[in-house]
């Protein structure tokens, strides 16, 4: 939580920050890297101007409620809504070169509507609250909660250079106050506000930024030393790395994307990491996939997806299109599924994954491909809820192929 104003040229990036991603569609995380771009702040600076953003988008409706402002008004009302966060969350007012002012009696009276309106208090937009409603009825309300809460700070040992315990006392020594996470062996909760990628213990390759949720999708791989395993949707290789480590760094892991930068990102993340039994692939055409059927022990398959379940994290989600696309990804996954699947060799396992809380893209999916590859048989399955862990949400499922077809 934030316990004081912003510096006035914060202030204004925060405002900047917000319309490049209302106003022109811009993805949250590419309009950071754009005003951050040559830029020396300091990182608790950085953090704090992230911490405005991020909490702004989790409830932007009730902001912009509150406010009387637009989203695509931010350019000019901006610091309107900006006085009225500050005033919402008991802080002083910031100071900027251009500020609208706020008038206390129509806030408290907008404040008190807003609280008798408990979507637009959790700042939820219609569309995800009648799919959260249709989808995951009585638990709804509560995970639109926690959705709206900030994402905390979960870091994974990497198992391959020390133990976990190693990790808090090399960090501690450093002012980085961490807690071990119950219920997840290689996760640290950092409680201070420190500036991680700056420690020791980050350059030497220790822990990597990751939430607790995505750490147990990738222990459910339950990958073994010798296996030749495939992550096969890897982007930048958060979960790649975490399998390496299961893996103890032997076998054969295969790393594989559409997309080539996010390789060559996980390829400078593995070589800090002393995962060197990480090869990355593109997958150019169909034929990459085929090459490998029936030869894996190991396959996860991460797939594209709506993001509902990393809210926290990813907000700006909430006001895109996500609703027009998600017809879209659902047939996506089914193809991934589907097609991907020819890699698990007999007795090998499949999980499949999304950073999604909503049935349809999750055991709808599995239920659907089981019921057409007989060949395979469902395992288990976990949703890992925002609401009762405080993680981001996810899903996964483990199948066996049971014979080849």
């Amino acid at each position: 939580m934030l316990k004081s104003s912003l510096s006035p040229s914060s202030n204004e990036l925060v405002i900047s920050i917000l319309d490049l991603v209302l106003s022109e569609g811009k993805p949250l995380d590419r309009a950071y890297s754009q005003h951050f771009s040559g830029l020396k702040l300091e990182p608790t600076e950085q953090g704090r101007i992230t911490y405005v953003v991020g909490d702004i988008l989790r409830r932007l409706n009730l902001y912009c409620y509150l406010s009387d402002v637009k989203p695509e008004e931010m350019a000019r009302l901006g610091s309107r809504l900006l006085n009225v966060w500050h005033l919402f969350n008991d802080l002083p007012l910031p100071k900027m070169q251009y500020s609208l002012q706020v008038d206390a009696e129509d806030l408290a009276s907008r404040i008190e509507s807003a609280k008798a309106q408990p979507v637009l208090w959790d700042g939820c937009p219609d569309w995800l609250n009648q799919m959260g409603e249709a989808q995951m009825g009585d638990k709804w309300p509560a995970e639109r909660a926690a959705l709206n809460q900030p994402a905390k700070r979960f870091l994974r040992t990497n198992i391959l250079k020390c133990t976990r315990e190693e990790l808090a006392n090399a960090l501690r020594k450093e002012g980085v106050q961490t807690l071990p996470v119950e219920g997840v062996d290689t996760a640290l909760e950092v409680v201070s506000d420190s500036a991680l990628f700056r420690t020791e213990a980050f350059k030497k390759g220790w822990f990597e930024q990751q939430d607790a949720g995505s750490q147990l999708v990738a222990l459910a791989l339950d990958a073994k030393p010798g296996m030749r395993v495939v992550d096969a949707c890897a982007g930048a290789g958060g979960k790649t790395l975490s399998i390496s480590a299961q893996m103890q760094g032997k076998g054969r892991l295969l790393a594989m994307d559409v997309e080539q930068w996010k390789l060559d990102n996980l390829k400078q993340r593995a070589r800090r990491a002393g995962a060197h039994n990480v090869e990355t692939r593109i997958i150019a055409s169909s034929k990459t996939i085929k090459r490998l059927k029936l030869t894996c022990d190991r396959v996860l398959l991460d797939v594209p997806c709506s993001g509902l379940g990393v809210l926290k994290r990813n907000p700006d989600a909430k006001w895109r299109d996500t609703p027009e696309r998600l017809p879209v990804l659902v047939e996506l996954q089914k193809h991934i599924l589907q097609s991907y699947s020819r890699m698990v060799k007999v007795g090998g396992i499949l999980v499949y994954a999304t950073c999604s809380i909503m049935p349809e893209e999750n055991r709808d999916q599995v239920d659907a491909f089981l019921a057409d590859n007989k060949h395979f048989r469902f395992i288990e399955d976990e949703t890992i809820s925002p609401a009762e862990t405080g993680f981001d949400g996810f899903y996964l499922a483990k199948l066996e192929r049971i014979s080849e077809a």
